[in-house]
């Protein structure tokens, strides 16, 4: 995150000829040894380098054109940021300053980290391991809670499955309506159908696990959760014969009346031993001491209910039936039944019309019906309506009313509707649409009224913490950061000293950092908060011990690529961020290298960069959130080649082969700018998302892949993989199924063939996935797809032992310059003992591949050990998240009988990445040297993360077995 990081963009534009006889001294030289650029639009050449000025010359120069459409885009938004007076100005050029020096490069004192919204904890693997032994031990009806406090611990991690999986088993252990319909619509969040066009909220998925009937049946029932739900089954319709058949068995002749009341000048005729079984008000009234008792006739007139609803009320009694009935009848006798204290003509009516509410506008209106009789599964209905129309429904001020001010928690309260799970939902939205706003604000006050465990106390006062220091009020800021530390929160201390920094007392804040590091193991997120708050070489020290005990944290390479970019050393900056975009692809990682591209003159790099920040988050706004990144691409686009779509095709090739994954989003966009509609291409963008990890933009390229298609059976395919992507792997199946039976295409054989071998195959489904991808083969598609299809084909190949038809498909996808399928071959020589041959196969790929981190660690197994250790710290290098090299080197140190530096490498990388495989072959390594209790501990972290952990499970209950034990 850059605050205010331009400042200095146009500092570098001060070696340019802008004004004839400008001269002056220059900070930043764009190109001061290269010849100016000639006219039109081809960009210049050259790199950074220090000194000397701007030659003379006529024409325009590429730098002037763009410093002229950046001075337009100033113009028009009158931009103006106090932090430029810190800037020393050449006088020479006051009118260029003064009307182009809002933008700059990024200097580093406009530059610190965003804290995070989420727990986080000094010992993540204790946490883990704690919360797996209390998901364990919690008695069945509590389970719900445990996982949704899964839920806020996995938020903080990278992998969104992780998430999803601990809100499905929330759901599925959820015992009342509440949670039910709370937590089924952040379900449908996640998958942020309401982008989906055509569909509805109240649309059902196919599983009682979402299913917005299901979901309105109170009990504890895991085991169905998954099962096909009925509400496809049982329209009202379904009902009418058996209620007419019921009313012909309840009718009542003339003769069993015995009793009138009489409303007004109107004399409804009832059955006493009817009406009295209504409540115990009328059984006492009818049968007890009273009057009415003895009297034919009553007198109903005062008591504020209509001749039609006590003939609805007569007729209930006897047939216990509201379907015939008008809903505002119904109403009328919801309030009859609360005043009466009829319980079952309540239930009946609260039923009845949590049925009929369907859209907003009924659940708006119905709500406030449902809290004034206090009416539980009305009210659930239309909160159900109003949660799965999210985030839409956050925009109507009608809908907010009922939930963000204290009053309305406590009227749902009133009803059993004010949950911390309900506010948790709602202020995790707020936070992503507009974490300052008001609105966020008020949910997350309301989510602190509903806390009362440690965990949601921690959450929402550290969240509510974050949102305030956002708004720019430090001292509240500062009493909720406090607040989560005294409820147990330690990162939210990062959160006070960064409030006592912007309030003056940095030293203050120095010192409670200091004081964190001392009293607990160190880890990456202390150094890089201390860092802010000294300077020198003790920064650059903090920063640097960041980074190695967390390689995922992007401050201190931004920070130290921008210290560069201020020594004038611009390509060794872009070498520093590169370091981090490698990895970990950002937004605002992406921007700074384009920022440093401009100040090189290599446009072609910085329009590359732009788009492809612009497909992980197409609002981003550039240079301290002053200027659209499509204002910058508008910009740059003049000032580079410029491209037919055949040429963007040809490029797009390029860019695959190359597996320069950047590069292919960047070609993506500049095609889709020209076609937006094209629903393959945005397919394609969603592929390249994912291989770059970025699932969120990757679901929003399907979800418009899916609103461009032309055709029903395309539809089907991307709403497959948008279904299998997010963990429905069934109904992504069906998807295919229903796809392939409206026609054959490639991408429904493939998107089925996928889903079948993401699982145990045995011989008989590993030829039916051949089947289905030779199938894929014989449509048409293009050559990528292609490509991806043969190597997956030859995957399964190998697996079923046939490797010359492996071989064959690997080299067929070679020869449409699928790259990848480098690895395959290697495999295939490596099975028949050809390593030489499979070690060349994979320098092939090193060679050819951009990224290429899993190209070193896959050949390392194809060497002998200290080649294998290079190409291992290569790929570690590279890619620190890569787990395997750790695993090696680790195993490698064992053998070596160096338990303690086996242990350690392992636990330098669990320290910022708890890997399932890690936290396993830790516990193993525990458990060879006779640690049994953190053989046991670590177990249960690896069993957090995946439950069904077969190797993993065995192991816990040995370890088990064994403190038992020694306790005894």
């Amino acid at each position: 995150m850059f605050v205010k990081m331009q400042q200095n963009f146009f500092t570098t534009m001060r070696s340019l000829k802008i004004i004839d006889g400008c001269k002056g001294t220059q900070v930043f030289a764009i190109n001061p040894s290269g010849p100016p650029a000639g006219g039109g639009g081809s960009a210049g050449g050259g790199g950074g380098g220090g000194g000397g000025g701007g030659g003379g010359g006529g024409g325009c120069s590429v730098g002037e054109k763009l410093l002229n459409h950046l001075q337009d885009h100033l113009r028009v938004n009158s931009i103006r940021l106090k932090s430029n007076r810190s800037y020393q100005m050449p006088v020479q050029a006051p009118v260029v300053i003064e009307s182009v020096l809002p933008y700059g490069l990024p200097i580093t004192d406009l530059l610190e980290p965003q804290i995070e919204p989420c727990l986080k904890f000094v010992d993540f693997v204790e946490t883990l391991a704690d919360l797996y032994r209390r998901i364990e031990d919690c008695p069945q009806f509590e389970k719900s809670g445990v996982y949704l406090e899964q839920c806020a611990i996995f938020r903080g991690l990278s992998d969104p499955k992780l998430f999803r999986r601990s809100l499905r088993c929330a759901r599925q252990h959820a015992v009342d309506v509440h949670t039910k319909i709370v937590l089924a619509a952040w379900l449908r969040f996640e998958r942020r159908e309401d982008e989906l066009i055509g569909t509805s909220a109240m649309d059902c998925c196919g599983r009682n696990l979402e299913c917005p009937k299901a979901t309105m049946v109170s009990g504890y029932d895991p085991e169905s959760v998954y099962d096909s739900c009925l509400c496809s089954r049982t329209p009202r319709q379904e009902f009418r014969d058996d209620i007419s058949m019921e009313d012909e068995e309840c009718s009542t002749s003339d003769e069993d009346w015995d009793m009138s009341f009489c409303i007004g000048n109107d004399e409804i005729r009832c059955v006493r031993y009817k009406i009295a079984s209504l409540s115990r008000p009328f059984r006492t009234m009818l049968y007890g001491g009273f009057i009415e008792s003895r009297r034919e006739k009553v007198n109903f007139s005062q008591n504020g209910i209509s001749v039609e609803a006590m003939r609805a009320a007569e007729e209930f009694s006897r047939t216990k039936m509201l379907d015939s009935f008008d809903p505002r009848l119904v109403l009328e006798l919801l309030s009859f039944a609360n005043r009466f204290c009829c319980e079952e003509l309540k239930s009946a009516c609260d039923s009845y019309l949590a049925s009929m509410v369907s859209d907003i506008e009924d659940a708006v209106m119905l709500i406030e019906y449902g809290l004034e009789e206090a009416a539980y599964l009305l009210v659930a209905a239309c909160l159900q309506v109003l949660l799965r129309e999210l985030p839409c429904s956050m925009q109507n001020p009608n809908v907010m009313r009922i939930f963000c001010s204290a009053e309305a928690r406590e009227r749902l309260a009133m009803v059993g509707h004010a949950s911390f799970v309900l506010y948790y939902f709602l202020s995790q939205i707020g936070m992503e649409e507009d974490m300052k706003s008001n609105t966020t604000v008020m949910l997350l006050e309301r989510l602190v009224e509903s806390a009362t465990e440690s965990w949601q106390k921690q959450l929402a006062f550290h969240q509510l913490g974050v949102v305030m220091l956002e708004r720019e009020e430090y001292k509240d800021a500062q009493n909720w950061f406090k607040a989560a530390v005294e409820a147990g929160h330690i990162y939210s201390l990062v959160g006070v000293a960064r409030t006592k920094f912007k309030r003056g007392h940095k030293y203050s804040a120095y010192k409670l950092m200091n004081s964190l590091i001392s009293d607990y193991t160190p880890v990456g997120w202390m150094y890089q908060e201390r860092s802010l708050y000294c300077s020198g070489k003790e920064k650059m020290m903090d920063l640097n011990t960041a980074t190695e005990l967390d390689p995922t944290l992007s401050y201190p390479y931004k920070y130290r690529a921008i210290l560069l970019v201020e020594e004038n050393k611009l390509a060794a900056a872009i070498t520093e961020i590169n370091r981090i975009i490698g990895f970990k692809v950002s937004p605002d990682c992406l921007e700074l290298r384009a920022w440093i591209s401009i100040a090189l003159e290599d446009y072609d790099g910085a329009l590359r960069d732009v788009r492809a920040l612009l497909t992980l988050d197409p609002s981003y706004m550039m240079f301290y959130g002053q200027l659209h990144g499509d204002n910058l691409v508008e910009t740059l686009q003049p000032l580079v080649q410029q491209w037919s779509q055949a040429d963007c095709w040809m490029q797009l090739y390029d860019r695959w082969s190359s597996v320069d994954d950047i590069g292919s989003l960047a070609v993506v966009h500049h095609m889709l700018a020209n076609d937006p509609g094209k629903s393959l291409l945005r397919f394609r963008q969603s592929l390249l998302l994912l291989r770059l990890n970025s699932q969120k933009a990757a679901m929003r390229s399907l979800r418009l892949a899916r609103n461009y298609s032309t055709s029903e059976h395309e539809k089907l395919v991307y709403e497959g993989w948008i279904l299998y992507d997010t963990g429905h792997r069934e109904e992504a199946l069906a998807k295919a199924e229903e796809s392939i039976s409206i026609q054959r295409s490639f991408e429904a054989f493939f998107l089925k063939a996928y889903a079948l071998a993401d699982s145990s195959l045995n011989p008989e489904s590993s030829a039916y996935v051949i089947q289905l991808l030779e199938e894929a083969l014989r449509c048409p598609s293009d050559g990528l797809r292609k490509g991806q299809a043969l190597n997956n084909l030859g995957s399964v190949y190998v697996d079923c032992e046939k490797l010359d038809l492996a071989a064959d498909c690997y080299m067929n996808a070679l020869n449409i310059k699928h790259t990848r399928a480098h690895q395959g071959l290697a495999r295939v020589y490596h099975l028949k003992n050809q390593r030489k041959a499979a070690y060349d196969e994979m320098t092939k790929l090193i060679e050819k591949a951009r990224n290429n981190a899993s190209a070193y660690e896959k050949r390392s197994e194809y060497c002998d050990r200290d080649m294998a250790k290079s190409d291992l710290s290569m790929a570690t290098q590279l890619d620190p998240m890569r787990t395997y090299p750790y695993r090696y080197r680790a195993a490698v140190l064992m053998d070596d009988h160096k338990e303690a530096e086996a242990i350690a490498e392992l636990s330098r990388a669990i320290g910022f990445k708890p890997d399932l495989q890690l936290l396993h072959l830790r516990a193993a390594f525990h458990d060879s040297m006779g640690d049994h209790l953190h053989t046991q501990r670590d177990c249960e972290a690896a069993l957090c993360l995946d439950p069904n952990h077969t190797d993993t499970l065995e192991l816990y209950d040995k370890a088990r077995e064994r403190v038992n034990e020694q306790q005894t």
